[in-house]
C-alpha cells in the first residue's frame, strides 16, 4: 500500500498499465486520486516507446445511392452509436425539449431538475437513442439551464450512455453546451440564415468542438417550403461544408423542415411528400449526408387527437425512412406500427400524407388548331409521354382531327393510342378515386388536347412542358 492509502504501488500500477498497453487498450495514462509522483514516474518509464492504441475503422456494410462506400456517422454518448447505411432508423428523444413539452418546460422553469433529469431517462427507457435538449425559453437563461442539464444527466450512466443532440437557435446555447457535453453530440442546428461566413464560422466550431451538425434548409431568403428551394439550399449547403470548410460529409445531417399538412391551406398539401422527395434526393446526390426532421410537426394540425396523430406520424415515417430518412425528433413511447394501423384510418391518413386526390393539370396551347403538328414534333411528342413518370394513359380529345395527327407518325402509335385510350375526365376519375397526386400535361386548344403524360412531381411535369416548348409549341 502507499503513503496514501491507495492499495497499489508504484510497481504495482505501473505494471497492470503496461500489460494494458501492450494489448493496444491505451490511448492516455495517468494517475488518479491517492497516485503520487513516484506512480508518475514508474507509469511513463513501463510504457515509453509502446505505440498508442490505433483507432480502429467503423464497419459498415454496402454501399450508399451513389455507390459510394458507406462512411457511417459517429457518435457517442458514454456508450458509440453507429449510423451506417445499414442502420435501423434512429429515434431522437423530444420530451426535453421546453419548446416542445409545456411539461418539461414547467419543470424547467421551476427549476425542478431532478424531476426533469427523469423526463430524459423515461426517453432512453421508451427506446430513444439519441436525447434532443432544447433551453430556448424567453423567461429562461437558456445557457445556464443549458450548462446545469446536461451536467447533470452526465451523471446518470442510464441517461448519459445516449449522444446528446443539443439543440438552439442560438449559437451562444450551443457553444454553452457543447463546453460540457461529453462523448461526441450533435448540434442542432446552423443554416444559411445568416450568410455564408457565420455559417462556415459555426460549422468550424462545431468541428473543432468533435460534434456533428444538423444543417437546416433555411437561407438568407428564409426557410425552404417547396422541393426545389430544399434541395437547392441543402446542395449549397453540402457544398459550401465539403469544400471550403473541410467538413466531413458522414458528419453532417440536413433538415429539409418538416411542417405541418392538413391545414385547409391548399400550398401546404404537398408539405409531406415535398420532404420525403427532398429525402430521396439528398441520400442519392449528397454522399454520406443524414436526413432527420422534427416530425411531430407534420400533424400540428391536428393537436389534441392523439390517436389520429400518432397515426400520421407512423404513417408518414413509413415513406419518409423507405426515401433514406436517417433519423428523426419524436416521442419515442409514440410510435405505432405501420401495418398496425386501422385499414380504413391508414388508408385516409395516407391520403393527407401523400396527398391523394387531385390531378393537376398544366396545359400548354397550341395557338392555332388550324395547322396540324407534323409528324417529327408528333414522335418526339410520343418519346416524351414515354419519359412519363406514371404512364397511365395517353388521352387524346374528342377531335377526330386530333386522333388523326397523332396516328400519322404510325401504326405503332396508333395502336398504343388505342390501347391507352383514355381522356381527361377519365385521369380526374382515377385521382377520385385516390390514385397518387399527379400532374397531367396536355398539349392543344379546347378539344383538341393531346395528353403527354402523368408525373408523379410538379418539378418533372414542368421539365416535360419546357421540353414540348422547344419544340416550337407555343
Amino acid at each position: 500500500m502507499s503513503d496514501t492509502g491507495f492499495d497499489e504501488t508504484p510497481e504495482v500500477t505501473s505494471r497492470l498499465l503496461r500489460e494494458f498497453a501492450q494489448a493496444g487498450f491505451v490511448n492516455i495514462a495517468g494517475g488518479c486520486c491517492g497516485t503520487t509522483p513516484e506512480h508518475i514516474r514508474a507509469i511513463a518509464q513501463a510504457i515509453a516507446g509502446l505505440p498508442p492504441r490505433a483507432i480502429p475503422s467503423p464497419r459498415c456494410f454496402g454501399k450508399d445511392g451513389l455507390g459510394h462506400r458507406c462512411r457511417p456517422l459517429l457518435l457517442s454518448g458514454l456508450e458509440p452509436l453507429v449510423i451506417g447505411d445499414d442502420a435501423l432508423f434512429v429515434n431522437v428523444g423530444e420530451r426535453t425539449n421546453v419548446t416542445g413539452s409545456k411539461a418539461f418546460a414547467r419543470l424547467i422553469l421551476a427549476e425542478q431538475y431532478e424531476q426533469a433529469v427523469a423526463v430524459a431517462r423515461q426517453q432512453v427507457e421508451a427506446g430513444a437513442q439519441i436525447i434532443d435538449v432544447n433551453m430556448d425559453e424567453a423567461m429562461l437563461d437558456s445557457a445556464r439551464a443549458m450548462t446545469r442539464f446536461l451536467n447533470l444527466i452526465a451523471a446518470e450512466p442510464d441517461i448519459a450512455r445516449a449522444p446528446v443532440m443539443i439543440d438552439s437557435s442560438k449559437w451562444s446555447v450551443i457553444e454553452a453546451g457543447l463546453k460540457c457535453v461529453q462523448g461526441k453530440p450533435i448540434v442542432n442546428s446552423i443554416s444559411l440564415k445568416e450568410g455564408e461566413d457565420e455559417f462556415l464560422r459555426q460549422a468550424r466550431l462545431a468541428r473543432r468542438y468533435g460534434a456533428a451538425i444538423v444543417v437546416m434548409a433555411f437561407d438568407e431568403r428564409g426557410q425552404a417550403d417547396t422541393f426545389g428551394r430544399k434541395i437547392e439550399i441543402c446542395k449549397r449547403s453540402y457544398d459550401l461544408l465539403t469544400k471550403r470548410a473541410d467538413f466531413p460529409p458522414e458528419d453532417i445531417i440536413f433538415d429539409p423542415n418538416i411542417f405541418a399538412i392538413a391545414t385547409g391551406i391548399e400550398e401546404h398539401n404537398n408539405y409531406a411528400v415535398d420532404f420525403i422527395e427532398a429525402t430521396r434526393w439528398i441520400r442519392r446526390n449528397l454522399p454520406h449526408a443524414k436526413v432527420s426532421g422534427g416530425v411531430s410537426n407534420v400533424s400540428f394540425s391536428f393537436r389534441g387527437n392523439d390517436h389520429v396523430r400518432e397515426a400520421i406520424h407512423t404513417v408518414f415515417l413509413y415513406h419518409a425512412v423507405n426515401a433514406g430518412m436517417t433519423m428523426g425528433i419524436v416521442n419515442a413511447g409514440q410510435l405505432g406500427v405501420y401495418e398496425d394501423i386501422e385499414p380504413e384510418l391508414r388508408s385516409r391518413v395516407e391520403d393527407v400524407v401523400l396527398a391523394h386526390g387531385t390531378a393537376r393539370v398544366l396545359t400548354l396551347q397550341r395557338p392555332d388548331e388550324r395547322n396540324p403538328l407534323d409528324a417529327s414534333t408528333l414522335s418526339r411528342l410520343r418519346e416524351l409521354v414515354d419519359a412519363a413518370d406514371v404512364t397511365v394513359f395517353i388521352g387524346i380529345g374528342g377531335s377526330r382531327r386530333a386522333a388523326y395527327f397523332f396516328t400519322i407518325i404510325g401504326l405503332v402509335t396508333l395502336l398504343i393510342a388505342l390501347v391507352n385510350y383514355v381522356n381527361l375526365a377519365t385521369a380526374r376519375s382515377l385521382a377520385a378515386q385516390g390514385v397518387r397526386d399527379y400532374y397531367v400535361v396536355t398539349a392543344g386548344p379546347g378539344e383538341n388536347t393531346v395528353s403527354l403524360g402523368l408525373f408523379r412531381e410538379q418539378r418533372n411535369a414542368e421539365a416535360r412542358l419546357a421540353e414540348v416548348r422547344a419544340l416550337g409549341i407555343e
